[in-house]
């Protein structure tokens, strides 16, 4: 009988992850060699799907797509579900990236020093969002990321990134009025916003 240990031990092939990079993964969409990913975020150079948007969702995006719209000055750029370059090999897809225009012409994805806010709008994706991409958020120094917390109708303003964690989380409800130290004089009505 073969010892529990013995087979930690075998020697032979084992099973190897593959991790792409950014840009390999982008070079292999447009070679057409991925099918099937079209609705994909890179994190930590693995492929993770993204899920469909219900109409919840969508309301969200859109009343704060026009909200910063008509709210920031022209050096900011609202970028609406587009991806967002972390490092070499992540690059998610918020629904919401505030990019500073003074820092980069607006003509890639932008960067983290470039970045002046973002923000996730979860349901079903709280948990990921949280557990997955708020720490990557932190380890690129995103100075401020709002997650809007639909199940729970709240929104989490989390800031001051150190060491891959957030050192302020600040939540907001119904009621209240979400204030940014980012973007000064600005303010969200929870209640316009989730009520």
């Amino acid at each position: 009988m073969m010892q529990p240990q013995s087979v930690t031990t075998m020697p032979g092939p084992q099973p190897v992850q593959l991790r792409f990079s950014v840009d390999e993964y982008n070079k292999m969409y447009e070679l057409g060699l991925i099918k099937g990913f079209e609705k994909a975020e890179i994190i930590d150079g693995e492929l993770i799907g993204k899920m469909s948007i219900g109409d919840r969702h969508a309301w969200v995006v859109t009343f704060l797509t026009r909200f910063f719209i008509l709210g920031l000055p022209e050096t900011i750029t609202v970028r609406v579900h587009d991806p967002l370059r972390l490092n070499d090999f992540t690059e998610p897809e918020p629904d919401i990236v505030l990019a500073d225009l003074t820092k980069y012409d607006g003509r890639r994805h932008p960067r983290p020093a470039e970045t002046i806010l973002v923000i996730e709008v979860s349901d079903i994706t709280l948990r990921f969002d949280r557990s997955i991409k708020l720490p990557l958020y932190a380890a690129a120094e995103i100075s401020e990321v709002w997650i809007i917390n639909l199940p729970a109708n709240l929104i989490e303003v989390h800031q001051d990134p150190d060491a891959g964690l957030y050192r302020s989380t600040r939540i907001f409800r119904l009621g209240e009025i979400v204030l940014s130290e980012r973007l000064p004089g600005l303010s969200l009505s929870v209640d316009e916003l989730l009520g």
